[in-house]
């Protein structure tokens, strides 16, 4: 499921995102007021309790004891609320890592934070970045990261590559940690259940599975992977184990075009 940001009006939801024109107005009664802010943390709740389809108006107003109608005078509708919600969540990110001395800690900790936000929220995988909600948090992420990269002194052009690189594969590679734990959950059926199952019958479909495939056999034989915690299911380990890894690479290719361009 890809959801696509920025589908509202636009005006209207640059206006609430920036809070240029705020519709948070006391309401007379007992019952205390609503406000965005108060509608929005009650969309992410849910969200990330039941995901993207468990999202709706009707169930935000729910949550705060009001139909879905009393949402409209803050919201104007779904959309505008995903607008929010997104932009919102990412101020959870921290803005500063000047407290690491090396470029290469810096962006270590900025990916490792980044892994676990979206772990915490994993329905923001879902939001395509083909279209920037352009609110002032999804900004300052950026900002942050761009930050970190100035201290490479590279041309602009290539720190711009690096912030999608980047940001590309931290998404990627939490993707497959949030997968595995949807996976499990959706279908009632843990990692070691599902392997035990069809390893078995592998074995009795193709029986000449190592003549077939013998550099993945040979892998496998090496155990290029072993649990370190047998609370944590196979698949999540391995995706972290490979974040890591692939973390590593990444930056070791970026010192490898520094000291390219010192050369040159």
């Amino acid at each position: 499921m890809v959801v696509y940001a920025a589908q509202g009006d636009a005006r209207r939801s640059m206006g609430l995102l920036w809070r240029a024109g705020s519709t948070d107005t006391a309401r007379p009664g007992p019952r205390p007021a609503l406000s965005i802010e108060m509608i929005i943390e009650a969309a992410i709740e849910i969200a990330d309790a039941d995901g993207m389809p468990g999202l709706s108006m009707r169930a935000v107003g729910e949550r705060l004891g009001r139909t879905a109608m009393a949402l409209y005078t803050y919201v104007a509708n779904k959309n505008e609320l995903l607008d929010l919600m997104y932009d919102h969540a990412l101020a959870e990110l921290p803005s500063d890592y000047s407290g690491h001395a090396e470029w290469r800690d810096a962006l270590t900790a900025w990916a490792r934070d980044n892994w676990d936000f979206f772990l915490r929220h994993p329905w923001l995988l879902q939001v395509s970045e083909a279209r920037s909600v352009l609110g002032p948090n999804e900004f300052q992420t950026v900002e942050t990261l761009i930050v970190v990269l100035d201290r490479l002194e590279l041309p602009a052009k290539d720190v711009r590559r690096l912030v999608g690189t980047l940001t590309t594969y931290v998404r990627g590679a939490v993707r497959r940690a949030v997968e595995a734990r949807a996976a499990q959950a959706e279908t009632g059926m843990s990692d070691d259940e599902w392997w035990l199952t069809r390893s078995a019958l592998l074995v009795e479909v193709a029986p000449d599975f190592s003549e077939r495939y013998p550099a993945l056999t040979r892998l496998e034989s090496g155990r290029a992977f072993q649990m370190d915690d047998e609370s944590v299911p196979y698949l999540e380990q391995e995706a972290r184990e490979t974040f890591r890894a692939g973390l590593a690479t990444v930056l070791d290719g970026i010192e490898v075009a520094l000291r390219r361009a010192r050369i040159a």
